[in-house]
């Protein structure tokens, strides 16, 4: 099997230990998890809405809907009244009925995060490190996890859905950009990752991109209920990405769809480089060093760095130079309306990209060009661990978002 098949079975095979989970969360039947994928979409949603989006019986629907308040899933609001008949009563996803760990690998850090049913981060943790490596990675991952799970009740312990993990492919041919020695970064052309946290855990694993990820957790949770069709930037160590086309992420063949960093553009001097060399934060690292200043607060945590003045200057308009180029070029491919904007730093940081980004784009020639919206990330620097524990969840209890529209515009047609 070539690495790339590898790398589309691990977006889709979950894996787990030899000696089954002991979890009980079960994988719910289709209409279940379709109308679970409604209500997280849209919050406050009746039975009736349920039965007029589906297409199936009020009978069917007030079933499906009586199980999963009996599992908890779902929470009855208040009643609406007002109307002709019996008052309506919206629906919501029960925040506490299901939780997952989500892990990001990055060239500079990892972070492990347990994450309930809507969304939100229950408990953290942040680790840095020169490099990658397995073994100071695995016990970061799996004795974090147990640290977490002693601080959780037995009942939401027995709805842990799953670990997703959120890891750059091919880790080893970034040796020379993180200053790793000689060799040492290797191992991970033979390290299963996803494995080996299998085997030393009880819970179903899933393994996807990291920035593949990032994006998901925009669609889901971000800016996906606007805009069906996007391309994503993700500025991590290096940047990364993902497309969104009809409210589903768009993988491609091999699975590196969006991936954007080796897109080709011109540097300040006119030179062509990929995107990558010019749009990543470890560009930024090497400014401060070149300057003496300590570039270790950019690792520490991303909400916390501080304005480092010039470089950060030079580097903001040296991303958004080379950002600018990169959404016209996918626009001109894909007619996206949005381009968004994300990464591993402040909101501040952001929004400082995204205004220099939209002004060198209207510096380029448009002409023949359908300019997107070129809007900010609504999820932050989490995004990736976010994306990664929303694997599980998927997994289990809802469906993609283009299924989901399908059965919407079937429904709506009949």
């Amino acid at each position: 099997m070539s690495q790339n098949d590898q790398a589309q079975l691990a977006e889709q095979t979950p894996r787990v230990s030899a000696g089954g989970g002991s979890n009980q969360v079960r994988v719910r039947a289709y209409n279940e998890r379709l109308v679970l994928s409604l209500v997280r979409q849209n919050r406050g949603y009746s039975k009736a809405d349920i039965a007029r989006m589906t297409g199936l019986s009020a009978q069917t629907v007030s079933v499906i809907m009586r199980s999963l308040e009996n599992d908890k899933l779902l929470l009855r609001g208040e009643p609406v009244r007002g109307r002709v008949g019996q008052p309506s009563i919206p629906m919501y996803l029960n925040p506490e009925a299901v939780f997952s760990f989500g892990v990001k690998i990055g060239r500079r850090s990892a972070d492990l995060v347990l994450m309930d049913f809507v969304g939100q981060i229950r408990m953290q943790t942040h680790r840095t490190y020169r490099y990658p490596h397995p073994d100071h990675l695995l016990p970061f991952i799996c004795e974090g996890i147990a640290e977490m799970e002693a601080q959780m009740s037995e009942e939401h312990q027995a709805r842990i859905a799953g670990i997703g993990i959120a890891a750059p492919f091919e880790l080893w041919n970034w040796a020379e950009e993180v200053g790793a020695p000689d060799g040492a970064m290797e191992i991970w052309r033979t390290v299963d990752l996803q494995a080996e946290v299998a085997s030393r855990m009880s819970h179903p694993v899933y393994l996807r991109n990291d920035a593949t990820s990032a994006c998901g957790a925009e669609l889901v949770f971000g800016a996906g209920s606007q805009h069906p069709d996007f391309v994503y930037f993700y500025i991590g160590s290096f940047i990364g990405g993902g497309i969104v086309v009809n409210s589903s992420l768009f993988v491609g063949r091999t699975g590196t769809a969006g991936a954007i960093g080796p897109l080709p553009v011109r540097d300040k001097h006119g030179q062509t480089r990929q995107l990558l060399d010019i749009a990543s934060i470890f560009v930024l690292e090497n400014l401060l060093r070149e300057r003496g200043i300590d570039p270790q607060p950019l690792w520490y945590a991303a909400e916390e760095w501080i304005d480092f003045g010039e470089p950060l200057e030079i580097w903001i308009q040296d991303t958004a130079s080379a950002l600018a180029q990169a959404v016209i070029a996918a626009v001109s491919i894909i007619d996206f309306s949005a381009a968004i904007i994300d990464g591993g730093f402040p909101d501040w940081v952001r929004s400082r990209l995204v205004t220099a980004t939209v002004e060198a784009v209207n510096r380029l020639d448009l002409q023949g060009v359908v300019i997107p919206e070129i809007i900010e990330g609504a999820v932050g620097a989490q995004a990736r661990a976010i994306g990664g524990a929303s694997l599980p969840i998927f997994a289990r209890y809802l469906i993609d978002q283009t299924v989901l529209f399908k059965e919407i515009e079937n429904a709506e047609g009949n």
